[in-house]
């Protein structure tokens, strides 16, 4: 299997030589300065299960920077201009490491060791079944509650990034095998996001990991998501049951409210009275990508701000992409700038295997072996 997570940010009404000036002043990136204050790095500075914890800031020649902690191999900021210039902080989080230890939203982590859902916290692996942690209905949600988005991850600077690694022990949460997981983050000058994901086992095991960040290109908690445009390059979903487990089957998104294959305001169908949005609350759904298994990344989804001008695009080696449009957000957690995280007021957007592949051997295998990587 392999993961490669491209996320590229850019003001679209900017041109290139606008968006890309290294010659430019800190102080002439106007908003940035204001962005980074809401969080301190030293609120990030605790000591957790007797490992460090720390704030890591990544800052392009562009103005762009990416700021993330080791608890949970988590983003914290992503500070992008608009189309007049001003940057702001576009993703949900916390201003303190606390928020994260406490959070039950998986806001910016590194979600497993199997994110999204496996049907009744169970699944059968070389004919002995495994019963994992239920944290979800009756269901075991992004490697249960102790998965390693409640870790201390150790921490490594490289160029241009963020080296994390962590140890899921064997029979953690259920899941068999010591598993060995470093995701690494990187930040451009062309504005990318690269997200690269390895793990390695120590006996058979199911693994499907991604990024959980909470989208919204108005700025943190600014509006709502509902007037965001978006594209995916999908035919199908994979529909689900009522707990939101998929049924095996593949739906056409054709004459549904899941067609988005050309850009739709997010908004428009999303209280349709469909079946699977009225299971979901809205969009709460794997789509699966039109592209084959692939060596190289390729895009798998678009979003837009026609407020702010933002851009983002997603591209992905893996074979779906849930979107989550925050239908269970209700204002009783407030983010870094200190306003609360209303209804649908944000966007996930996690490249990943199927949800409830051990238990559909017609979806794409998440299955790893010792002696294999997962990259």
């Amino acid at each position: 299997m392999r993961i490669l997570h491209i996320i590229t940010i850019c003001a679209i009404s900017l041109s290139f030589s606008n968006c890309s000036n290294s010659n430019k002043a800190k102080n002439n990136f106007p908003g940035r300065e204001a962005a980074l204050k809401l969080v301190n790095p030293d609120d990030f500075n605790s000591e957790i299960d007797g490992k460090q914890t720390a704030l890591y800031t990544i800052e392009n020649n562009n103005g762009v920077i990416l700021r993330l902690t080791n608890f949970g191999a988590s983003m914290v900021q992503v500070i992008a201009p608009d189309k007049e210039g001003n940057f702001n902080d576009i993703i949900l989080g916390y201003a303190n490491v606390e928020g994260y230890v406490n959070d039950n939203m998986n806001h910016g982590c590194t979600v497993g060791r199997y994110a999204n859902r496996i049907g009744k916290g169970k699944f059968t692996l070389n004919g002995k079944e495994y019963n994992l942690t239920i944290n979800n209905g009756e269901n075991t949600l992004h490697g249960g509650p102790d998965g390693i988005h409640s870790k201390v991850w150790d921490a490594v600077e490289i160029e241009n990034g963020m080296r994390f690694t962590v140890v899921s022990p064997d029979m953690e949460e259920g899941y068999p095998g010591e598993l060995t997981v470093v995701v690494t983050y990187t930040l451009n000058d062309q504005n990318e996001i690269s997200i690269n994901y390895e793990a390695t086992t120590t006996d058979s095991t199911f693994v499907n990991l991604t990024n959980h960040s909470y989208w919204n290109l108005n700025g943190e908690a600014e509006t709502s998501i509902l007037d965001h445009d978006l594209q995916i390059m999908a035919d199908y979903i994979t529909p689900v049951d009522e707990g939101l487990i998929p049924t095996g089957e593949l739906m056409d998104v054709t004459a549904t409210p899941f067609d988005f294959r050309k850009m739709t305001r997010i908004g428009d169908r999303i209280d349709d009275q469909h079946p699977q949005i009225i299971f979901g609350g809205g969009y709460d759904h794997n789509f699966v990508l039109n592209m084959e298994v692939r060596p190289q990344p390729e895009l798998a989804a678009i979003l837009y701000s026609p407020e702010s001008g933002r851009t983002v695009e997603f591209l992905t080696t893996e074979p779906g992409i849930q979107i989550y449009t925050g239908n269970f957000m209700d204002g009783s957690v407030s983010g870094k700038n200190g306003k609360p995280y209303n209804y649908r007021y944000a966007i996930a957007l996690e490249t990943q295997h199927f949800p409830d592949s051990p238990n559909k051997p017609e979806f794409p295998s998440t299955l790893l072996v010792p002696g294999q990587k997962y990259t």
